[in-house]
């Protein structure tokens, strides 16, 4: 067996995989700050119109989607003495922090205006976390091959990152966005998010630079496939169409797209559940929030004995039906009037686990669903003869910020259906909107989520056929 490959099959020390996750802690954040905050932000504090928010996130996506398969296909070709990914990641470090910041200090002027700021500072966040995203992500396939290390790597990734939004949601509504005499309501206090972009953007910097440098070494030990001839544009973009929409990665990626899309509608709602529906106060959204530590620590416990029993496809599509069924639940025994009412202790309580068992099944089908991409990575190895990790992963990374573009998107065309009103006050907002509310979300979450299940059942690789590619490509190399 070659060099490239003897050095990718076996197991990694777990600081490279700590230090490999821990750059996640800038998704995360991120995540949480589109996910939770900005449409409540821009709609409900600065007053813009929650179409006109959804529209400006949907307008970054789409910039996003020209964007990452570039850099990704870049990456994969581009040489120097510190690796293929490297570069790139060092130098995201510095534009997310700024960017980030200046997403939250729109100017005091008209909608168009702030609209205009928004749509521009969105995409340069979305362009700067691709940046280090992106290469950071292809390292997965280049570590190893091995099909179970690689979900241990995609879990370490998932910690982190889960632990940066669950920190920062923790701590800002903790601490940031805490009632004044002025506004009541600590969510809605203007003040409290100029603080919060101080400290999420300092993290963010701090988190990518950590990793960047952490797994400088670990790179630097693995040799780099050799460089390409030179291809045409046309040639280049052909060949990109080609292994995007092949059969083995088109299954997963619209899998992920479609759970993705879900996922971030029920992040970007669930601020509006928690203030207008539930009548929750500031700390006991943070109570909700950090109750999904429990969920965070049963993804990695089952995730891995899952896979291992009975697959990562199976698996996945067990999360993904347990995701639904916990995001629907609360909502339809409310419709119902079979929940607790607002103000009971016992509702605390049910949102609290609900919270949690739906973080477990939502973070172990993320996994499963990542690793899964790391080994199509083989197989199209194995068809074309090059490696294409940045590419793949730059489409996958593209899936994940749908939690934030397309949930968003359609957040806010959901609020402008039912006539949500902007700037409005807890316990002021019509019964009739909340259900029409919750009605539209139930049957938006449970198409996407449908959807989801039939895109992966297409998905054709198991243990044995990853295990026959790997060794294929092994006899290839000799």
């Amino acid at each position: 067996m070659s060099q490239t490959s003897s050095a990718t099959g076996g197991k990694l020390p777990i600081s490279t995989r700590l230090l490999y996750g821990s750059g996640t802690i800038a998704f995360g954040v991120k995540d949480h700050g589109f996910n939770a905050l900005l449409m409540l932000f821009y709609n409900q504090v600065i007053g813009l119109p929650a179409a006109w928010v959804g529209s400006a996130i949907m307008i970054a996506m789409i910039a996003d989607a020209l964007f990452d398969p570039l850099l990704g296909q870049y990456s994969d070709n581009f040489r120097s003495r510190l690796g293929r990914r490297h570069p790139f990641m060092y130098a995201a470090a510095l534009p997310i922090g700024l960017f980030y910041l200046l997403l939250w200090s729109p100017p005091d002027a008209s909608n168009t205006i702030q609209f205009a700021w928004l749509v521009t500072t969105a995409i340069f966040v979305r362009f700067s976390i691709s940046l280090y995203e992106i290469p950071s992500t292809a390292l997965l396939a280049e570590f190893t091959s091995d099909y179970d290390e690689r979900t241990k790597l995609v879990a370490a990734r998932f910690f982190f990152g889960v632990c940066g939004g669950l920190g920062m949601t923790v701590v800002t509504f903790g601490y940031f966005l805490q009632p004044t005499p002025e506004q009541p309501v600590g969510h809605l206090n203007a003040g409290g998010y100029a603080v919060y972009a101080w400290v999420a953007a300092a993290i963010m910097v701090v988190s990518v630079l950590i990793s960047s440098l952490g797994t400088q070494t670990e790179v630097l030990k693995r040799p780099a496939p050799p460089p390409r001839a030179a291809i045409s544009t046309s040639q280049m973009l052909k060949e990109m169409l080609s292994i995007l929409v092949h059969p083995s990665y088109i299954s997963i990626l619209l899998a992920s797209l479609f759970f993705a899309i879900a996922s971030g509608i029920n992040m970007a709602l669930q601020m509006y559940f928690s203030t207008y529906l539930w009548e929750l106060s500031a700390n006991q959204i943070a109570m909700v929030a950090s109750t999904s530590v429990i969920g965070i620590v049963f993804a990695f416990v089952v995730v891995l004995p899952l896979s291992v029993r009975f697959g990562k496809k199976s698996s996945a599509l067990l999360m993904f039906s347990l995701a639904l069924v916990s995001n629907v639940t609360p909502l339809i025994l409310r419709l119902a009037d079979l929940f607790p009412a607002n103000g009971e202790p016992m509702l605390l309580w049910l949102l609290m686990g609900q919270f949690a068992f739906t973080m477990m099944a939502t973070i172990a089908g993320g996994i499963l669903a990542v690793s899964m991409v790391a080994d199509v990575t083989d197989q199209i190895q194995l068809e074309t003869g090059h490696r294409s990790e940045g590419l793949l992963f730059s489409a996958s990374t593209m899936v994940n910020k749908a939690v934030s573009g397309m949930g968003i998107l359609l957040a806010g065309l959901l609020l402008a259906f039912v006539n949500f009103p902007d700037n409005a006050q807890p316990g002021l907002v019509g019964d009739d909107v909340l259900r029409s509310l919750a009605g539209v979300y139930i049957c938006t979450t449970l198409l996407a989520t449908i959807l989801a299940i039939i895109c992966l059942a297409y998905y054709p690789i198991n243990r044995s056929r990853h295990i026959e590619n790997i060794r294929q490509l092994g006899e290839n190399t000799l």
